[in-house]
């Protein structure tokens, strides 16, 4: 079974497929909309063959639907008929969830995303619990998000940056009671001296997890809820 991957960012739009792990970017940004990046997806990738879809999505996704309009983009995401555009079987998933499956070796792993936002999920020993954590108060009436994402990059600069970065991966390990970190995002790249349960995330991790959504037999379709088993094949609350 041949996936075409979107991975959707306040940025850029990643895409990619089974027979074309490199992924190509399309701009995005505030006013982009379902609608265009349906058109700017299937344009971009015209002559390309695939089965199905998945589509990570920078925000809450139940049942394979958004259920909330992203922070970063434009609107029109909740009620978008994705799999009539596309017209193949599709399968949405949050998008740091969907890096933190293309990542997951094992055990208790936390997932944080430092691009444009910060994304979060959490893999408990094979079930994917993706996360928002983003929005939530973290130091001087500002969110974990505006220190670590891409606002927080620009106005602190990046030493204080790094720094607020590692502060909020020690509480957020412990609070979450897990073994390691999985960092990625645009702007992991930039840190330095990680300590050793700080893993970095690869460029592939998204590719790798929305082709892994099709290939786990035993995942969730409905997206109801998370089915426990292997650490090797997690699952999807989707």
């Amino acid at each position: 079974m041949k996936v075409l991957v979107i991975d959707i960012g306040g940025t850029n739009i990643k895409v990619a497929s089974t027979d074309m792990r490199v992924p190509i970017k399309i701009p995005s940004g505030p006013t982009m909309t379902a609608e265009q990046m349906t058109q700017d997806v299937l344009a971009a990738t015209a002559g390309w063959t695939y089965d199905c879809v998945s589509i990570g999505y920078p925000g809450p996704v139940v049942h394979h639907r958004p259920i909330a309009e992203p922070h970063n983009l434009g609107g029109g995401w909740i009620d978008f008929p994705y799999e009539k555009a596309f017209g193949k079987p599709l399968r949405f998933i949050n998008d740091a969830a969907m890096q933190a499956l293309g990542g997951y070796k094992g055990g208790r792993m936390l997932f944080l995303g430092t691009g444009t936002g910060l994304g979060s999920a959490m893999i408990f020993d094979g079930v994917i619990i993706p996360l928002e954590l983003a929005h939530l108060p973290y130091k001087k009436g500002l969110t974990y998000e505006q220190y670590i994402g891409l606002v927080g990059l620009e106005r602190r600069g990046v030493k204080r940056w790094r720094k607020s970065v590692l502060d909020i991966i020690s509480r957020l390990k412990a609070a979450m009671v897990c073994d390691t970190v999985l960092l990625g995002g645009g702007n992991a790249k930039m840190m330095k001296s990680l300590p050793n349960h700080v893993i970095l995330g690869a460029n592939t991790n998204a590719i790798d997890g929305g082709i892994k959504l099709w290939q786990d037999t035993a995942l969730d379709p409905s997206g109801t809820g998370p089915t426990k088993q292997s650490s090797t094949k997690p699952t999807s609350k989707t």
